[in-house]
């Protein structure tokens, strides 16, 4: 009996475009790149923008290379990350039409970059990559705010000054 060999791509949608309003606030910069996504961003948006972008890119033949074995298995709009799940010998297609993806898949989408984070053979080594990159942001952030930071903080998460840890 054959085992089918997937790849795990982690994936983080990044917003490098910084408007006025927001340069001039106290809020850190990776924050601002790392902010949420549309709430109208779905698993079966995103595959559809993703499958389109492939055959565009490499016709009927990396479409029907992807077709089985595609899928999202985690999506967070909160903290823009997603896990994709495809199939170990064409992973590099997926890799290559979310590269060349530039903005979110949903009508009137922003423009964003999606950048791959990690590739790897189980779910399990994924989502651990997503909690130690998402402590890490954390701290980055703390670190950049300073003394303020708390406040900050708390203000961006939406934690009210009387709420507990």
């Amino acid at each position: 009996m054959v085992r089918i060999k997937n790849r795990y791509l982690l994936v983080d949608i990044l917003y490098p475009g910084l408007d006025n309003a927001t340069t001039n606030s106290k809020i850190p910069d990776v924050v601002l790149f790392n902010q949420p996504t549309t709430g109208g961003l779905t698993a079966q948006a995103l595959l559809r923008g993703l499958k389109a972008e492939v055959a565009n890119i490499f016709g009927d033949y990396g479409s029907g290379a992807i077709a089985d074995s595609l899928a999202i298995k985690y999506l967070s709009p909160a903290t823009s990350t997603f896990i994709l799940r495809v199939s170990r010998d064409h992973y590099r297609i997926a890799w290559t039409a979310l590269t060349l993806m530039n903005s979110v898949p949903v009508q009137n989408g922003r423009d964003c970059v999606f950048r791959v984070v990690r590739v790897s053979g189980t779910m399990r080594k994924a989502q651990q990559e997503l909690i130690r990159k998402a402590r890490e942001m954390i701290l980055k952030a703390q670190q950049e705010t300073g003394e303020q930071g708390d406040a900050t903080l708390d203000s961006i998460f939406g934690k009210g000054p009387d709420q507990p840890d």
